[in-house]
């Protein structure tokens, strides 16, 4: 019985998206993006740092097939779930140019390549870390209250979405190749170490007035093509398990942390996506999602491929990034993401209900 109401539920709400496509109402009255390069829109771009996607081949199918930043061949996972909430147009990047008066009433796009849960990663990187994301969002509240007034804008902070997705960085650009790191923390206690950061940052946007708050899981690591390359030993093509346990096991504990957090914090809908296994399914089944290759990315060798390495000279890119899960080394390819953004909104019902 408690399975059928709950299929009602859902199915009602879909319905009722679907019914308001077109008639210009969105889900919420924000979205709002946090993270790293997964979910970056352009805030690297004019950051002296070597994690950046401002130039081609990536873009070459976004919107004028323009290389805005974003480390992908087109559109992110969360252009998708605009879409998909009723927006037209994406949260821009919020240092950028176009986050004007206009645009910022609909929400804004804060996140970092190279950021991570821990602020020593994006520091590394010379990237923005997630405290930072924080105040530059803090200073973003204030400017839309300058614009509509205080009773408006607490009704439209505590309507928006605020989406997170990070993390990999974390284990991948940091811990995994830091011996220091390594000497510190198994890889239980330095996923015990990011929750701490976790739990701290969802406390403080939620003293800021975000009430509706989603956080996507890790990905499967070990399938990532860069990945394979420096972990999974000479020759090999498949997954690396070691990688893959320590990325279930994380995202174990940020649904622990996350009921946690509810329990704690009255009003608060907070939603853990799980990433991992739609991407995951990808990898192992590629066919069932219409890709042709799901190993190798589509730019250059689809190896280490990502950011400058992935460039207009890299020799092997693919002409047709449709029929790749990967992107670049790192990244999923579009075709990928709206995979991605499509299991994202079947769960993220409780966000917009």
């Amino acid at each position: 019985m408690k399975m059928f109401i709950t299929m009602s539920m859902c199915l009602s709400v879909i319905a009722c998206f679907y019914a308001g496509v077109g008639t210009g109402e969105t889900l919420v009255p924000a979205l709002i993006i946090m993270g790293d390069s997964v979910v970056d829109a352009g805030n690297n771009n004019h950051r002296i740092t070597l994690v950046k996607a401002n130039f081609p081949p990536y873009g070459r199918d976004f919107v004028a097939h323009s290389a805005t930043g974003r480390f992908s061949n087109g559109k992110l996972a969360t252009d998708f779930t605009a879409e998909n909430l009723g927006f037209t147009s994406y949260p821009v990047a919020y240092l950028s140019q176009e986050a004007n008066e206009t645009n910022l009433l609909t929400g804004a796009n804060f996140a970092s390549g190279a950021s991570g849960f821990d602020d020593a990663t994006a520091i590394f990187y010379n990237a923005i870390t997630l405290s930072q994301q924080l105040k530059n969002y803090k200073e973003y509240q204030n400017k839309v209250t300058n614009i509509v007034g205080k009773e408006r804008a607490n009704e439209i902070f505590s309507g928006a979405i605020h989406l997170l997705s990070t993390g990999s960085s974390d284990f991948l650009q940091s811990y995994y190749i830091n011996p220091i790191l390594n000497r510190i923390f198994t890889p239980d206690q330095y996923s015990d170490h990011l929750l701490r950061s976790y739990s701290t940052f969802v406390q403080n946007l939620y003293g800021l007035g975000a009430r509706r708050i989603g956080v996507t899981t890790l990905p499967p690591l070990g399938c990532l093509p860069a990945a394979i390359t420096l972990f999974g030993g000479v020759g090999n093509n498949m997954c690396v398990e070691r990688l893959n346990q320590d990325a279930v096991s994380f995202n174990t504990k940020l649904n622990n942390t996350s009921i946690n957090l509810t329990n704690n914090l009255p009003g608060l809908k907070l939603v853990v996506f799980d990433i991992y296994n739609p991407l995951l399914n990808m990898v192992i089944n590629p066919v069932e999602y219409g890709f042709f290759e799901s190993r190798r990315a589509c730019c250059g060798t689809g190896t280490m491929e990502t950011s400058f390495l992935c460039n207009a000279l890299s020799v092997g890119t693919c002409s047709n990034a449709t029929n790749y899960v990967f992107w670049d080394g790192f990244h999923p390819s579009e075709a990928a993401n709206r995979v991605i953004a499509n299991n994202l909104l079947v769960q993220g019902i409780p966000l917009i209900s």
